[in-house]
């Protein structure tokens, strides 16, 4: 059995661990509060954005003779696709970059199993590290962006993607985020970008809606709008990740806190238990040099 002082400082180096991952939990608590009013708010206005597009896009297939969108074209032999990943730049949040990872991974097998040629654009240390360490290439990458996502930031880099598809050098891109559901749970979400998806809507709802679009010679007012769909929904990605792993990292610190509490007891069981036989070894000891000299 470990001596009284190794238990002790057991005993010590555990309570210091467990008073951290409390303070670390209780800061990633503050900041969830904040991630998740701003993804609730900016879920209004992507789910708006989205329904809007999703209307449009089911007009543009209606009048796919007189309107030809590269936005909305679809490519029936896909050669190569890009994939934009979200992660964190930082860890202690249990699973929640590696379920990003997880996911990324059985996309990119199942394109390259069709023969379609997978391009990734990794967003967060976590992912780019990972990556970097299988030796697996990255067509771009960005740091800081998803603990700090600044529209601005979020607009540039899909851009690229964006000029990438315009030009051809791809034919789809996917955007792969962990997003938020409550404080204990995450979900995985893929969201096909480009082309943007012409099957989204039910029949009966493209029946009823009212809105029609009439052919345009540059289509400048139909670009606008996708550019800005494309911008926002990258935008509300990082925003959603962000408050996502909040709640991950806030929910792993409470695990880690409570499982500290729990060795701490048992090693306080332990340390009793080894005093009471260092102190019952003494007596048998003086009791026996006693009798000794009798």
């Amino acid at each position: 059995m470990a001596s009284l002082k190794e238990i002790k400082r057991k005993i010590k180096s555990v309570s210091g661990t467990g008073k951290t991952t409390r303070a670390m939990k209780l800061v990633s608590s503050a900041k969830l509060k904040r991630a998740e009013e701003l993804a609730r708010r900016s879920r209004v206005y992507a789910e708006k954005i989205t329904e809007m597009i999703e209307e449009i896009s089911q007009n543009v297939a209606k009048h796919a003779d007189t309107l030809d969108n590269p936005y909305f074209r679809k490519v029936e032999n896909q050669k190569r696709i890009d994939i934009v990943f979200v992660t964190a730049d930082k860890g202690l949040c249990g699973g929640f970059n590696a379920q990003t990872i997880k996911a990324v991974n059985g996309i990119k097998e199942e394109y390259e199993s069709k023969g379609v040629e997978v391009r990734l654009r990794g967003i967060g240390k976590k992912g780019i590290a990972y990556y970097n360490f299988n030796r697996v290439e990255m067509t771009s990458k960005i740091e800081g962006l998803s603990s700090s996502p600044t529209y601005a930031k979020a607009a540039e880099f899909i851009h690229e993607c964006v000029a990438d598809y315009m030009v051809g050098d791809t034919d789809g891109v996917i955007v792969v985020h962990n997003g938020y559901v409550n404080m204990i749970t995450q979900e995985v979400r893929i969201d096909q970008l480009l082309p943007v998806p012409t099957e989204n809507l039910k029949s009966e709802d493209v029946s009823k809606s009212e809105l029609e679009i009439e052919p345009d010679e540059d289509d400048t007012l139909l670009d606008a709008l996708v550019n800005r769909y494309l911008e926002y929904i990258m935008y509300y990605a990082l925003i959603d990740s962000l408050a996502a792993e909040h709640g991950a990292r806030m929910q792993a610190m409470d695990s880690a806190t409570n499982n500290a509490k729990e060795m701490v007891r048992n090693l306080t069981i332990q340390y009793n238990k080894a005093r009471q036989e260092a102190i019952t070894t003494e007596l048998i000891e003086i009791i026996s040099g006693v009798e000794s000299m009798k």
